[in-house]
């Protein structure tokens, strides 16, 4: 039994929500528990050791309120879809005005806007808690992207500050905004983790076999980047991955799992809102899509069968690698913010990309030390807010994009699929040319539909001679 009150209740003791538990009663904060099945209450009352003596367990929703001081804050961590909604039900009736809901799971953040409105009008309030960081960062300190009311932030900064993620001493948590603006800021952490995800399996991939290096070789390399410029969370696990044996074959563990790759929906989240929002998300897009791809290994097997692999070894220069690997992730990172800033504007969210990229740096997937460097850039409000503009980037850019030119059209043309770096090659190549290719698209549209257009000397609407 604890010892004190609870602070915080906390509903749902699956992997992630466990963690979190004992991550408050591991700083100090009482927390009272609860979970659909009591049998796993039980368990984890007894699992947590000393601990214990801070956290309250509740036998049902019921109990977890009752514990609770006023304004309650009780937090959620089970699936944000249709559980979610029936959460919302049972507790709304049992809640008092000015009490918080916090959903910290991997919600759209479209049904975060919506809860949020229906909470408004019973007096309570709901938060939108982006969560990152796996078990691992759950428990020991994750990085946390807030969106809600100033009093529930109030209310919850003290708890989220003693459990965060640290770097340099500062705690990786923000309130970034109303309503949806934490879970949205956390779909797009997730689609920029796939994509660096899809872009360390091209490296690996062309290095193995359009290289012949054998995993550990690939490992060394990718130890080395890991204390340079390209050091992150992402890096570090897969030269790990790459260093294991499996115990039966005696072979690398990578080539005893299948290639087929699972997604739960947030990187297609971030393709689908950014398109909506008008912004680019072509190296997401190309990671959500090669994990799609991976799906379809029956047809893949029949294309291989009726077509050939059509791959030929490639010279690798390690270096430029490196270089083109860093400035692709530059890239896949200024599409990132630029759907931040677009979704900020639209929704009114005033989103910080500094700070963003701040809380970005320890805790979460995508921890890495280029996001030192963004953080910088913003902060220094950089040409019309881009980073691919700002002078931290400049010579990255200048001498990693010929580099990156040099990697894709080798691997393109020995056969190697490299579909996000090669994404980042053709966003670079679209935005640095001032006059681009659509004037041809407007003549085309003018002409089957008489939509017009703006002249170079002039204002539109104006239409083509093929209509005199």
């Amino acid at each position: 039994m604890t010892n004190s009150t609870p602070l915080i209740g906390l509903y749902g003791l699956g992997t992630m929500g466990s963690a979190l538990a004992l991550n408050m009663a591991d700083h100090g904060i009482a927390v009272a528990v609860s979970n659909r099945s009591a049998d796993a209450i039980d368990a984890f009352v007894e699992e947590a050791g000393p601990l214990a003596a801070r956290i309250t367990p509740s036998a049902d929703l019921d109990a977890l309120i009752a514990a609770l001081p006023t304004p309650r804050l009780l937090l959620a961590m089970i699936p944000s879809t249709g559980p979610m909604d029936g959460f919302l039900d049972a507790v709304i009736p049992k809640l008092a005005k000015g009490d918080t809901v916090i959903d910290a799971g991997n919600a759209d953040f479209h049904d975060t806007r919506r809860r949020a409105s229906r909470l408004d009008e019973h007096g309570l309030h709901f938060v939108g808690l982006g969560v990152s960081g796996g078990e691992e960062g759950a428990r020991h300190g994750p990085s946390m992207m807030m969106g809600g009311s100033e009093q529930s932030w109030a209310r919850l900064e003290p708890i989220l500050t003693a459990i965060a993620a640290r770097y340099d001493g500062a705690p990786c948590v923000a309130r970034l905004g109303p309503d949806g603006a934490g879970h949205f800021v956390k779909t797009v952490h997730n689609g920029i983790e796939y994509a660096d995800m899809q872009m360390l399996a091209e490296v690996t991939e062309i290095l193995r076999h359009g290289g012949g290096w054998s995993t550990k070789r690939i490992a060394s390399l990718l130890d080395d980047w890991n204390a340079g410029p390209l050091e992150s969370y992402l890096t570090e696990i897969t030269a790990k991955i790459l260093r294991y044996d499996d115990p039966d074959t005696g072979g690398p563990a990578v080539d005893t799992i299948l290639d087929r790759a699972g997604q739960k929906g947030t990187g297609r989240w971030t393709v689908i809102e950014a398109v909506k929002l008008g912004q680019s998300a072509t190296l997401i897009e190309a990671a959500v899509a090669g994990r799609a791809w991976s799906s379809e290994k029956a047809l893949r097997e029949a294309m291989e069968s009726r077509f050939g692999k059509e791959r030929a070894p490639m010279e690798i220069d390690a270096a430029a690698l490196e270089r083109a690997v860093l400035a692709a992730r530059v890239l896949e990172y200024a599409q990132g913010f630029r759907i931040l800033g677009a979704a900020s504007e639209h929704y009114g969210w005033a989103l910080d990309p500094a700070r963003i990229a701040e809380i970005w740096r320890a805790g979460c997937i995508i921890r890495a030390r280029l996001l030192d460097d963004i953080s910088a850039a913003f902060a220094e409000d950089p040409p019309m807010g881009q980073i691919v503009l700002s002078a931290h980037f400049e010579q990255t850019l200048k001498s990693g994009v010929p580099a990156l030119r040099s990697v894709v059209s080798q691997a393109q043309g020995a056969g190697y699929a490299v579909p996000v770096l090669s994404a980042a090659l053709g966003f670079w190549d679209t935005m640095r040319q001032g006059r681009g290719t659509a004037h041809i698209i407007q003549a085309q549209r003018d002409f089957f539909g008489r939509h017009g257009f703006d002249r170079i000397d002039g204002t539109g609407p104006h239409h083509g001679p093929w209509w005199d």
